[in-house]
């Protein structure tokens, strides 16, 4: 092998690298499979092939074209994806060769008959495909993962470049393997995302029907984890008639977290429900309880009385333990954050007294609590998030609560990087009207 020859060994083997490299990187970029599929094919267009496609076996057995990226990008292919025709019964054509179980494939043009010469639709639309786009070589590799066949990638050469071989099959081979570790690793965090979605939901309480109050809540997880936490919203109605309103948020992310929430959360309806003391008060009830039980484990919370005959007036009684303080929103759009009563986090002094405050509740008022997932955002003052937050509320003053809630958490809590608790809580009108 002469000098040149080695160069072009050497760079050829470099131009491989990093592909494979530009392909790795892309697919680590999101946790979206179908996503990460489509990057891959912008990446493989042009450096290897002249077009590719890319299919995925969906959970009732079809087969679904999520890509096809071609190097000329005046070539219309937004046609080409969707839903294929269904795969036949023995399989004919390469493509569905590959999704039965076959190896990855070499072909040339000689390979692939005239579409008039399908032995089935599915054939047919793949045959079509390749008959509209052009080529000269083809591969079509399995997206295979511990014995299953996720789909498969069809890369494309045309008569102008050199044909694709045996290097290049291994290649494609590699690629796909990496692809179908990626997509395997998509599903499986999907499923772990739903999974401790519905843990978290499960822990959370059924709101009580009120006689003249309208309330609502929500619990969105983050946005881009499949953590669960320890976020809580509560409602209940205490013996002696007032309306327990409650949001909180034991500190970590994940399953200790939450088992941790669900204990506090129902010890803090213990102690209300049999102390029927003033908000403060429980409150360091549920400190010392908290420090005994659990250690340096901390938690933040807002335990607040709505106190009223159905008719109104109404009046708010609350407590706060270093959570975000709640807000108050008039029908008419004006917004102000109940600040008073302010003290530590459960766990961080149990012996400290804490304070209560009140305020009179207008009719038709909007009270808005809400965990720091739905104001903090990574390298943002939370002053700019509460503001946020006041602005977004202002402008839902006289939407319905769940359709306040819904928007509230569109609005503010679709990139939060946390999950998520709010709980909604609005006046009726006073009887004197």
């Amino acid at each position: 092998m002469d000098e040149h020859d080695v160069d072009v060994a050497l760079q050829t083997a470099l131009d491989r690298l990093t592909l494979v490299n530009e392909a790795a990187e892309v697919l680590s970029s999101t946790l979206n499979a179908v996503e990460g599929l489509r990057r891959v094919c912008r990446v493989l267009v042009p450096a290897l092939a002249d077009w590719c496609a890319a299919d995925l076996v969906t959970g009732g057995g079809r087969v679904e074209r999520v890509c096809v990226a071609h190097r000329d990008s005046a070539v219309d292919v937004s046609r080409l994806t969707g839903l294929l025709p269904p795969l036949p019964l023995a399989p004919t054509g390469p493509l569905s060769r590959v999704l039965s179980g076959s190896g990855a494939m070499l072909l040339s043009e000689a390979d692939v008959p005239p579409v008039r010469d399908a032995a089935d639709l599915f054939h047919a639309a793949n045959l079509e495909m390749f008959e509209r786009l052009g080529g000269q070589t083809l591969i079509v590799a399995p997206l295979r993962v511990r014995g299953r066949v996720l789909g498969a990638l069809s890369a494309v050469r045309g008569p102008d470049r050199r044909p694709l071989g045996d290097a290049d099959l291994v290649l494609v081979e590699d690629l796909a393997h990496r692809i179908a570790l990626a997509l395997d690793n998509a599903r499986l965090h999907a499923e772990t995302q739903n999974i401790a979605e519905r843990l978290q939901r499960s822990l959370l309480p059924e709101l009580p029907h009120i006689e003249g109050l309208q309330i609502a809540a929500r619990y969105a997880p983050a946005a881009d984890t499949a953590q669960i936490g320890g976020d809580w919203y509560d409602c209940f109605v205490l013996p002696q008639g007032d309306t327990a309103l409650i949001i909180g948020d034991v500190t970590g992310h994940d399953l200790r977290a939450t088992v941790t929430m669900s204990q506090v959360r129902n010890m803090l309806r213990g102690i209300a429900c049999d102390r029927k003391e003033p908000p403060a008060k429980i409150l360091r009830r549920l400190d010392l309880a908290v420090t005994c039980l659990y250690g340096l484990q901390t938690a933040t919370c807002v335990y607040a009385l709505v106190k009223g005959q159905s008719g109104g007036p109404f009046r708010l009684e609350w407590s706060t333990a270093g959570h975000p303080p709640p807000l108050l929103v008039t029908f008419d759009g004006d917004t102000r954050f109940l600040e008073d009563g302010h003290g530590l986090l459960l766990g961080v002094e149990p012996d400290a007294e804490r304070v209560g405050a009140s305020s009179e509740l207008p009719e038709r008022a909007t009270l808005v609590f809400y965990t720091d997932g739905l104001i903090e955002r990574r390298g943002e003052s939370l002053d700019h998030g509460l503001t946020r937050l006041r602005q977004h509320a202002a402008g839902l003053s006289r939407y319905g609560v769940e359709e306040m809630c819904d928007r509230l958490l569109a609005g503010l809590a679709a990139d939060s990087h946390d999950d998520v608790a709010v709980l909604i809580v609005r006046m009726p009108r006073t009887s004197q009207h």
